[in-house]
């Protein structure tokens, strides 16, 4: 799988700007109602990448959830993250 060309990368963050790019990753943290809501986002999260078989990192702060995306397969960003990042801003 190729790794995004920087339109692309560009162009995700335009429709998505709550995302950074920081390296060859995307990274964004939601701010949730409290601990069980945070979970239960992790948890929305954990059968989405199950289903796209491509596993995010998951950091959990209390209410504040950070998920970190990259395809280490392919040594940077592809349409895996970007798809998987699309599916987790429905949530």
């Amino acid at each position: 799988m190729t790794t995004l060309d920087q339109a692309e990368r560009a162009q995700f963050i335009a429709i998505h700007p709550e995302w950074t790019i920081e390296g060859e990753a995307l990274t964004r943290t939601f701010a949730l109602a409290d601990f069980n809501e945070a979970m239960g986002f992790v948890n929305r999260v954990a059968l989405a990448a199950e289903v796209a078989d491509h596993h995010p990192d998951i950091d959990i702060r209390w209410n504040r959830v950070t998920i970190v995306l990259t395809t280490h397969s392919a040594g940077g960003l592809t349409p895996k993250d970007t798809t998987l990042a699309t599916t987790i801003d429905g949530f």
